[in-house]
Parts: structure tokens; C-alpha cells; sequence
């Protein structure tokens, strides 16, 4: 058998229906003995991705009731502050702004990138940080600036090309990216007490590796699994969370074993330490969050957008009035609590960031539902 057809056979078994009904009547069994003590139990899934698993197969309607799925703040763009899409869009008047598609849309203060360009900014969509590259090589006359958006997944193929020195002569970054282990840590100091059990991120963990997460257990006495993405791999880790409520002891477990290593990607790391360094820095509609953003070394400062072109912008605004992006990235509220979903705001026109990624929780409700839950009788 090749390579495509065993992981087909793997893809194909994390899919399994039989499996996955046979992981929620073990849920419902342990819930019916914690339900005595809880009237309702909130799990948060960190990443989009895993809301998007969540929502896209409905495990919603497999779950107790009493027990909530909620989505993290892991969306990248969705928690990329207004200001700093408002410094893409006035560089974008001097120097070609490259930037993912899922950053196209978001709306800034007053403009998107993508709005910026109908009004004549120059802004292109880039797949990777390696076509952009190729882009800035191809085009020695022009001028490019990268934004930088992402977590630890996406950081490392910059930080990889800056600590090398190869980064193209006419090519500047914008740095905006956002560290996830500290956004769980300002999550759970501030206080809540109604998050009993946290899926970490996958893709984020083969980076980080999954010691990264064990203070949230250690610290905080909550339960977290380190989960991958397949229906399979999020009904295992609630199962999980719930054994070690029932039991009394938290702890880090990595359900996600077959790609996350406890140490995680030691070379990607390594690059990171040596372009970037940590500092503290604002998260879309929650506020400063301690050394919890990236910003370039002083010794490739050269590359630095934010000095080369010196954006002014104004005041900038990163939440509507109404809108609910920030409570939905902590967990403090439901796509359908805003006023706006599926109405004013839409993935065609969005008002809030959660609503343009493939990865913001309205964007995927909208397009997947998943709000109308009915439970499914096992």
C-alpha cells in the first residue's frame, strides 16, 4: 500500500461512524455521573481549525446536554488588532503589501486590504511566505512588504529566511504575529471559572510540542489534550477531559501523538529565538496580553516595515458597537448572540474579523450551521 492509501485507510478510520457513536456513549456514561455536580460544563477547543471539525460534523449534537463546546481565540486573523491592518493599508501606498488571503477581507478601522486595493493601494494575495519570495525575486524593481500574520505554525518560515539572511533586498515584513501559549495563560488568570476542559491546538503543538501546554494543568488545574483534527481525535479528547473531571486529577495528555512530539519542532523553534524576540502586545478586541506577540530582533531591524515606512495612522477601533468577535474568542459568547450574524455581518460583507476566515468561528456557523443542535439519540 502507498503512502496516499494508508493515510486514506487513517483518514478513512478517524471518520469512522461506528467509532465515533462508541466515544459519545462513553461521554454520556461519564457525564451521567458528573451531572450531579455540574449543570453545565464548558470545554473550550482553542483552534479553528478543531471549530471547524466540531461544527462541519456535527459532534455538537453528539455531546450531552449540559456539556457546551466553545470556540478559543485561534484564529489568527481574527485576533489581528484593526491598527495593524490599518499600517498594512497606508504602507500599501508606497511599497506592494503581499498578505494571505484569509487577511484580504478583514476589515481594519474603516477599510480591508481588499477595499484598500479597489481604491488603488497595492496589495496582492500570497499562499506562503515562499511565494512571496519568489514574487519579490521576479520583480527586483519593486518594492514589497510581507504582512506577517499568524501563531506559531506559520512564524517559523520567516523566522527560517530572516535568521539566514535570505530574505530578498526589496522585501520588508510586517510583523504581526501572536504567541498562543500566552493567550491561554491571560485566559485563565483572568479568572474563569467556568472553563472546566481545553482541546489545544494541533497545528500550533507540532511547534510548540505539547509540553507547552502542561501548565494549564499543572497551574490551573484544568484538563487539557493536545487533539488533532479528525471527528475521531475532538470526541477522544472530550472523553478525556471529562475521565479526568470525574477523577479529580488534570493533566496534559497528547491525543495528537501520531504528528505532536512532547518537545515539539526543535530547529523551527530555534529560529524563532534567533530572528524574534517577545514582547508584549495587543489582541483584538481582549486587550494587551504580556509577551505574548513577536517583533523583530534589533540586528534585522532592516527589514522592519514599521521603521522603514513609519505608518501614521489615527485612532483605530477593533470592535463594532455590537459586535461580538472578542466574547466569541474567549469563549464568552456564541456566534448567534450577535446581533449582527447572518444579517448586517456576512462572510460577503463582514463587519467583524470572525467573520471572514476559514478559521472564525461565524464564518464557519454561517456556513455550516451548527446552531440548531439536535441531539442525536444513542
Amino acid at each position: 500500500m502507498g503512502s496516499a492509501g494508508y493515510l486514506s485507510k487513517i483518514t478513512r478510520r478517524l471518520r469512522d461512524r461506528k467509532l465515533i457513536m462508541s466515544v459519545a456513549r462513553k461521554i454520556h456514561r461519564v457525564w451521567a455521573e458528573l451531572r450531579g455536580s455540574f449543570n453545565r460544563l464548558k470545554i473550550m477547543n482553542f483552534c479553528g481549525t478543531h471549530e471547524f471539525t466540531i461544527t462541519y460534523y456535527g459532534l455538537r449534537s453528539l455531546m450531552p446536554e449540559g456539556v457546551e463546546l466553545v470556540a478559543g481565540p485561534g484564529c489568527p486573523v481574527c485576533v489581528t488588532p484593526a491598527r495593524e491592518i490599518d499600517e498594512a493599508i497606508e504602507i500599501s501606498k508606497e511599497a506592494t503589501v503581499l498578505t494571505y488571503g484569509d487577511m484580504y477581507k478583514v476589515p481594519g478601522t474603516r477599510l480591508s486590504l481588499s477595499q484598500a486595493r479597489s481604491m488603488g493601494c497595492k496589495v496582492r494575495v500570497v499562499y506562503s511566505f515562499l511565494d512571496a519570495i519568489r514574487i519579490a525575486r521576479r520583480e527586483k524593481n519593486t518594492n514589497f512588504v510581507f504582512f506577517a500574520v499568524g501563531f506559531e505554525t506559520t512564524a517559523p518560515t520567516v523566522a527560517s529566511h530572516v535568521a539566514s539572511n535570505s530574505v530578498p533586498e526589496n522585501m520588508a515584513i510586517l510583523m504581526s504575529y501572536r504567541i498562543t501559549v500566552p493567550i491561554m495563560r491571560y485566559i485563565l488568570s483572568s479568572g474563569r471559572r467556568d472553563i472546566r476542559g481545553i482541546i489545544a491546538p494541533g497545528h500550533v503543538s507540532t511547534i510548540t510540542g505539547a509540553e507547552a501546554w502542561a501548565f494549564v494543568a499543572e497551574e490551573f488545574g484544568v484538563p487539557i489534550v493536545v487533539a488533532g483534527f479528525e471527528p475521531l481525535d475532538v470526541m477522544i479528547a472530550v472523553y478525556e477531559i471529562l475521565k479526568q473531571i470525574r477523577s479529580g486529577k488534570p493533566r496534559l495528555v497528547n491525543e495528537y501523538n501520531r504528528v505532536v512530539t512532547p518537545q515539539g519542532n526543535i530547529v523551527a523553534k530555534r529560529y524563532i529565538e534567533e530572528a524574534f524576540v517577545e514582547e508584549d502586545g495587543a489582541w483584538r478586541g481582549i486587550g494587551m496580553v504580556p509577551k505574548s506577540v513577536w517583533r523583530l530582533r534589533e540586528k534585522y531591524e532592516h527589514l522592519d516595515a514599521r521603521k522603514i515606512y513609519n505608518p501614521s495612522v489615527g485612532e483605530s477601533i477593533d470592535v463594532r458597537p455590537g459586535c461580538k468577535c472578542a466574547e466569541i474568542n474567549l469563549g464568552l459568547a456564541k456566534p448567534t448572540d450577535c446581533p449582527y450574524f447572518g444579517k448586517a455581518c456576512t462572510p460577503e460583507h463582514p463587519l467583524g474579523p470572525c467573520m471572514v476566515s476559514s478559521e472564525g468561528a461565524c464564518s464557519i456557523w454561517y456556513r455550516y450551521g451548527g446552531y440548531d443542535i439536535i441531539r442525536v439519540n444513542l
